[in-house]
């Protein structure tokens, strides 16, 4: 197995060993309003919503985690079937390893037959041209294209890249790749700063993952013999942080949130603070690996309910209304608002 495929088995491990029940992204400064009396009934409310412009079922989905080595395929493959059989959207971990090498780009292409009518979202760095994002969409047969910012996890990463020019191969590649294109970070927070950039660029849709969830700096940092860079560990944005930091471009893009989600009230968070969906990662991984296809399963389950019990308590029979619910800062996130 060579480095790459290797690498992705390290992910995976590192990233469990890190995983904590209770994560720091800030949601816990946001307090919804009851609405106490909702005149409401749990069978009014509805869930749909938008990702990457289409129309999907439910406002969260299985975000991008994994693939490309035979652990990770077989990681890729039990999240298939769980999105199958309970009607989410998934992306993909990166593509990268299998344009590398043809051997590993066959766990990819198996996931399309295993998710004939689910939306599947393919993923690449965003140094990646448009002739490999192409390659990308077909080896899924992808919905939409994921192009990840990623530029502190590769300067921790050993073996990382080291120079970042970006924005021209975004713009070719979001005006001119057949499918929609989705640019995200990896749990840093995409900035005010690089939103006004990415509007230049043309791009409309945003995951903003914020810090507090799967963390790359600490992932590849482990990766390193003498652990230097724990330091680093803390830079970015929360979840939290980042939803209010892109607030004033709500006009320009749809947002993903993504960054730590636990349950179902920071996924209702984050809708209120302006996602049109939000993306799950480290939570559904460990609950795949303590309790299989079963218990994530019944986890997505539950959180389906949930949310829909949490929109009646607020008054919300759908998302857009939920987009419009009214919320509490804490003291620190109103001075952080206060700032930008």
């Amino acid at each position: 197995m060579d480095i790459h495929a290797h690498r992705k088995d390290e992910h995976v491990f590192i990233a469990e060993k890190q995983y904590r029940p209770i994560a720091d992204n800030g949601l816990d400064q946001v307090r919804l309003l009851p609405a106490t009396l909702p005149e409401l009934g749990l069978d009014e409310i509805t869930l749909t919503t938008t990702l990457a412009g289409k129309q999907v079922a439910y406002p969260f989905f299985i975000n991008a985690m994994t693939g490309g080595s035979p652990q990770t395929d077989k990681i890729n493959e039990k999240l298939a079937y769980v999105a199958n059989k309970t009607g989410l959207a998934m992306a993909t971990g990166s593509q990268s390893v299998g344009l590398k090498a043809p051997k590993y780009a066959q766990g990819f292409t198996t996931l399309r037959a295993l998710l004939p009518e689910n939306m599947v979202i393919g993923n690449l760095g965003a140094d990646h041209p448009l002739e490999n994002c192409q390659k990308a969409v077909a080896m899924l047969s992808a919905d939409a294209l994921e192009l990840h910012l990623n530029a502190a996890q590769e300067l921790v990463m050993p073996e990382g890249d080291r120079s970042f020019y970006w924005l021209e191969n975004l713009k070719q590649v979001t005006q001119n790749l057949a499918v929609p294109v989705i640019v995200k970070e990896v749990g840093g927070g995409i900035s005010p700063l690089a939103l006004a950039k990415l509007k230049q660029c043309h791009v409309k849709y945003v995951d903003l993952s914020g810090k507090g969830g799967t963390n790359f700096i600490a992932i590849e940092n482990e990766r390193r013999k003498r652990k230097e860079y724990h330091f680093l560990t803390d830079l970015g944005l929360t979840t939290a942080e980042v939803l209010l930091a892109a607030q004033p471009y709500k006009a320009d893009f749809s947002f993903t949130a993504s960054g730590g989600i636990r349950n179902a009230l920071d996924i209702a968070k984050c809708i209120a603070l302006g996602a049109d969906n939000v993306g799950i990662s480290g939570l559904f991984l460990h609950t795949l690996l303590k309790e299989d296809t079963t218990g994530l399963i019944a986890l997505i389950e539950d959180l389906k309910q949930q949310l829909a019990q949490i929109m009646l308590l607020v008054g919300c029979k759908n998302i857009t209304e939920l987009q419009q619910a009214p919320y509490v800062l804490s003291a620190e996130l109103l001075a952080f608002r206060s700032q930008l």
